[in-house]
């Protein structure tokens, strides 16, 4: 990976050292002036790591005026400050590109920051890992979605970007196409293309990494006949190579956030019951590392029906392993004593003293009869759960109890309750009150405050219910990329 802020510091260390040399060069033009000998070899631009002394300097360094001498320790100052410039701008752009999170924004920056450096206007990225294994994308710069959609109509053979992730002979490097309308060897659709869209040259760029291959393509588009200079190159070509390192690192996080969220999916019901008399809705996020959220619902004899949520505390593999186990656990306590939630919480509490000793989790679970119209809870150390009606939004009063794995013994009292008809039960996890950046006090009023303000029009639909209540209390989004909580919410509306 390059390091720019060593790069920076290596050149302004090599500044210093060539303004103590300007005496000397002095002292040798004023030789040769009079006529002496001059016993030295004339001065040399140093060598440094990740900078080519070839490079020409940009125009407002290039030289003297014709006919006016330029002193020697001048053009060497010059053309070091020039390359302090351009690193200062590869430090910046690299910051920038270091401060993006997903492969989206940072294949934006990549794009935009590219065009600076080139000269371009206009371009686009195709972000296609060469394993095949996802995800792909293709990303414009002042380009409408049509009209990518129109570039993507050229063979990909005769596009610069084409050729580049098909892996041609001679794509290795960068692609140039200083006239692609002049080209008389162009294809006749990427002419047709060009025209219509007004672009006249190209400039490619692959985005490989040794450890990786080939992550994908960027090509610049100019407007008029044109290729960047040759320092240019030089400044996009580094720019790219740290770029290529950070997409492959976000690629990594992309593919092992994508498991996790299919392999919760799987440990989690696929389709919810349905039950006479009852109306069913769920909405789950996870966190990126996999957390240990979860809720059930099941049809149980007799036309009963099991609800539950519940939170194992840690993140990632182990906890999603946890929370599978006390999911089945629950499942099979539920069938054989559903209708006595505390002997059904009292069991999975054993469980996971046997199986997890070293963890703590809350649970809730209900136990439902649709046809009276009747709902007996415990909870462990769960967060309330929410009745949503036409004449009342009030939190169910549950008995204070310690989460399961606290106690050397767990029990609390049930709580048995009403809902009226057409009512609806919200259960939750403490996730959703936790994304919302509140004190608890606040967040809990936040949920109670989104809850009554449901418009009757949905109150039908225990969906739009949950729907509702999410953008309430969420307004910045439900998928927050960077949240370390996972949210569950499962409601129920009672006939």
């Amino acid at each position: 990976m390059l390091d720019i802020g060593l790069h920076l510091r290596v050149h302004v260390d090599a500044l210093i050292a060539a303004q103590n040399d300007m005496g000397v060069c002095d002292a040798i033009r004023r030789n040769a002036l009079v006529g002496k000998p001059v016993a030295m070899s004339a001065p040399h631009l140093p060598k440094v790591a990740g900078i080519d002394p070839a490079v020409p300097v940009s125009a407002h360094t290039a030289g003297p005026l014709d006919g006016v001498p330029a002193a020697p320790g001048a053009f060497l100052q010059d053309r070091l400050a020039g390359w302090v410039s351009d690193l200062t701008t590869l430090h910046e752009l690299t910051e920038r590109l270091a401060g993006t999170n997903t492969l989206d924004d940072a294949l934006h920056e990549l794009l935009g920051a590219g065009a600076a450096l080139v000269g371009a206007r206009r371009g686009l990225i195709v972000f296609e890992p060469s394993d095949r294994r996802g995800p792909v994308s293709t990303i414009g710069l002042g380009l409408a979605h049509a009209e990518l959609g129109h570039i993507e109509t050229v063979p990909r053979s005769a596009t610069s970007y084409g050729r580049i992730l098909d892996g041609l002979p001679g794509a290795e490097g960068p692609q140039t196409s200083p006239d692609l309308l002049g080209d008389t060897g162009l294809d006749p659709r990427h002419r047709e293309v060009a025209a219509r869209l007004g672009y006249a040259a190209s400039y490619a760029l692959p985005l490989t990494t040794a450890a990786t291959g080939r992550l994908g393509a960027a090509v610049w588009l100019y407007d008029e006949p044109a290729e960047p200079l040759e320092r240019q190159r030089h400044l996009v070509g580094l720019y790219a190579r740290y770029a290529a390192a950070h997409l492959a690192r976000l690629l990594e996080l992309h593919r092992a956030r994508a498991e996790v969220a299919a392999l919760t999916d799987e440990l989690r019901p696929g389709r919810l019951p349905r039950v006479p008399g009852v109306q069913l809705a769920a909405r789950h996020r996870g966190a990126p590392r996999g957390g240990g959220d979860w809720y059930d619902a099941m049809a149980l004899p007799e036309g009963a029906l099991g609800l539950a949520v519940g939170s194992v505390g840690g993140s990632g593999p182990s906890a999603l392993t946890a929370m599978a186990r006390l999911r089945a656990g629950l499942r099979a306590y539920a069938v054989m004593e559903g209708e006595d939630p505390v002997a059904v919480l009292s069991d999975l509490e054993l469980l996971l003293r046997l199986t997890e000793p070293a963890r703590s989790a809350t649970a809730l679970f209900a136990y439902c009869e649709p046809a009276a119209r009747k709902i007996v809870l415990a909870g462990a150390g769960h967060t309330p759960p929410l009745v949503i009606g036409d004449r009342r939004t009030e939190f169910v009063e549950t008995t204070l109890s310690a989460p399961l794995g606290m106690l050397a013994c767990w029990e609390a009292p049930s709580v048995e309750f009403a809902p009226a008809p057409g009512e609806i039960v919200l259960l939750y996890t403490d996730g959703l009150l936790r994304r919302t950046g509140d004190s608890m006090d606040r967040a809990f009023a936040r949920l109670h405050s989104a809850a009554a303000s449901v418009p009757k029009a949905l109150r039908r639909d225990a969906g739009s219910v949950v729907d509702h209540v999410l953008r309430t209390v969420l307004p910045n989004g439900f998928d927050q990329v960077d949240s370390a909580e996972d949210i569950v919410i499962l409601a129920a509306r009672f006939d």
